[in-house]
């Protein structure tokens, strides 16, 4: 599933080659994605240019002329190309062109300068809703969400205020949409490891400095895997889906029985399962 690095390397690539364009027809292929798409909806579109391109946790808001906005959500598969002079561009690191189907094909954006705007979901758990733009935050995919990880609102003292009197272990926090916006479970895995906590230790024993570290991390981790997907924007063109990626720099996630990458540490990755998600970690040097 797309998280908040590879939503965010998907927002900056349709800015840069969306902005300033205008919509002049949509074409609705198949209308049953996670939520039915209401033509009628994007009968209001057409003609608008768009405005701005902006990320919110792991969702895409495309802003339009006469105060409309696109709402996009990638589920687990859901992927854009862009189809400029007849050639055809990714929109970020984590797929391949050469594994596309069209078949999977749903909606077709077609814009001025001949461009064309295809959104393609092999499962179909994404969805994309037009709402007016004053009203989009206040729409149930958005209004409960956390603070984002960047914000100076994701901070030591709201962190300890939260986790005040609850039983629940750090993993979950972390993952809970409502507490702190776009983190997935690659991430949460990969935090932790930097840290030192086990996914399964309890929010109550984590102490301050713990708390700062958490935040520190994310932050780190977030910007390097943004910079590392942003790196190979220019190449989406050509990429297998392999450049870029931060999956080659994961330390724990997916790497159960493997040799914990720690100087010294003689640990062995082990998988557990909390809230029936998987969690990688180091039981030798996360505690």
């Amino acid at each position: 599933m797309p998280e908040l690095p590879e939503v965010e390397v998907v927002k900056k690539s349709l800015e840069a080659k969306l902005k300033n364009l205008i919509i002049k027809k949509v074409n609705i292929i198949n209308n049953k994605l996670r939520y039915k798409i209401n033509s009628k909806q994007f009968d209001k579109i057409k003609n608008q240019k768009i405005i701005s391109i902006k990320r919110k946790s792991k969702y895409l808001l495309i802003n339009l002329s006469k105060n409309f906005t696109i709402l996009v959500h990638l589920g687990m598969t859901g992927k854009f190309f862009i189809i400029d002079n007849n050639k055809m561009h990714k929109t970020s690191f984590y797929y391949s062109l050469k594994k596309n189907n069209i078949k999977h094909d749903h909606l077709i954006f077609f814009f001025n300068k001949k461009i064309k705007l295809i959104y393609n979901d092999v499962r179909k758990f994404g969805f994309i809703k037009i709402y007016h733009s004053e009203d989009v935050f206040n729409c149930e995919h958005l209004v409960s969400l956390g603070p984002e990880p960047f914000s100076d609102d994701f901070s030591s003292s709201y962190f300890k205020e939260y986790i005040l009197n609850k039983k629940i272990k750090i993993k979950d926090l972390l993952m809970d949409q409502k507490f702190v916006a776009g983190l997935g479970n690659i991430y949460c895995n990969e935090v932790l490891f930097l840290c030192k906590i086990s996914p399964v230790r309890y929010v109550k024993k984590i102490n301050q400095q713990e708390i700062k570290k958490i935040i520190k991390f994310t932050k780190k981790i977030l910007k390097q895997s943004i910079l590392l997907g942003g790196s190979s924007i220019q190449n989406f063109s050509n990429s297998d889906g392999q450049d870029g990626n931060f999956q080659q720099k994961f330390n724990v996630y997916g790497r159960e029985k493997g040799n914990c990458s720690r100087l010294k540490c003689l640990g062995i990755i082990k998988k557990v399962y909390t809230s029936n998600r998987s969690s990688f970690f180091c039981p030798q040097c996360q505690k």
